[in-house]
């Protein structure tokens, strides 16, 4: 009762689609303004929210629920509207909950270690972008930040400063740098005990696309390491491959070399109580689940 059809026919959003632009528009699209301003208004009410932000798509939708507080609650309830331009991702889509490879504030849905590698790997034309918008630093760190990242992109400063400040604003301090140490595990010379501080979640997140083998939990305490990579599984493709590799210092368990072929692997070597992580040589991850 409060909101006309002339008011939502006057929407520059609105009027754009009835004048030929796109494909029409469907009785669902027009009346989604007074959905999204009854949502302001509920906000408004019961959780003192005064201010919705949003990208300058959603500008008409906005302005709907700051008039409908105004002409339901009178001239002094005040309600503000704040748009910015759509912000996209490198292939041009935007931050929508029904595209793919998103990333949510809740950790329930993109956890900490996983938010923290999408900034890690923005492009960096993104990442000159994204550090100005998501991050508090002031223009004269972003600066030195952007000349630093161009005399030397390969060290990735931008992008390591953006996902640090972001995961920290978002997640914590702590999360942060358990982000940080998973990912040391993947990309760089991390040890056994950061490796069994992972959380299985974690765990399985930071080797995702790893090759997997499964092997009998009953055979650990009499199974020798040369038997479970080149007889059980077949992260080597011959035992004498897996012993020249050995004795050359190129492999190692859960992060430990491993000097002897013949060494016993045993039940208490597993992480999180399950896994045991085999490295050949610096970049070949295998992950054996002992079930």
């Amino acid at each position: 009762k409060c909101i006309t059809v002339n008011y939502m026919m006057a929407k520059d959003s609105v009027k754009k689609r009835f004048n030929g632009e796109g494909d029409g528009m469907s009785f669902t699209e027009f009346t989604y303004q007074l959905v999204q301003g009854y949502d302001f208004l509920h906000l408004y009410q019961t959780m003192n929210c005064k201010i919705q932000l949003g990208g300058a798509d959603q500008w008409g939708n906005i302005t709907t629920g700051t008039e409908l507080i105004r002409r339901k609650l009178g001239p002094e309830a005040e309600a503000f509207a704040i748009t910015c331009p759509l912000i996209t991702k490198a292939d041009g889509t935007k931050f929508g909950k029904t595209e793919s490879g998103n990333v949510w504030l809740d950790a329930r849905y993109t956890s900490p270690y996983k938010f923290y590698q999408f900034w890690l790997n923005v492009s960096d034309e993104d990442a000159k972008r994204y550090i100005k918008i998501f991050t508090l630093l002031d223009r004269e760190t972003i600066e030195a930040l952007i000349a630093e990242h161009e005399a030397a992109p390969h060290l990735r400063v931008l992008q390591k400063r953006l996902a640090e400040e972001v995961t920290t604003m978002i997640h914590s301090r702590e999360e942060y740098e358990k982000a940080l140490e998973a990912s040391n595990i993947l990309f760089g010379s991390s040890t056994s005990e950061a490796l069994r501080r992972l959380d299985e979640q974690t765990l399985l997140q930071v080797f995702e696309g790893v090759p997997q083998f499964r092997i009998a939990r009953s055979e650990l305490g009499t199974l020798p390491f040369i038997e479970l990579c080149a007889g059980r599984t077949n992260i080597f493709p011959s035992k004498g491959e897996c012993r020249k590799m050995v004795q050359g210092g190129g492999v190692s368990l859960n992060k430990e070399k491993v000097t002897d072929p013949m060494r016993i692997v045993t039940e208490e070597e597993l992480i999180a109580g399950k896994y045991l992580l085999v490295q050949r040589g610096k970049k070949n991850y295998y992950l054996v689940i002992a079930e």
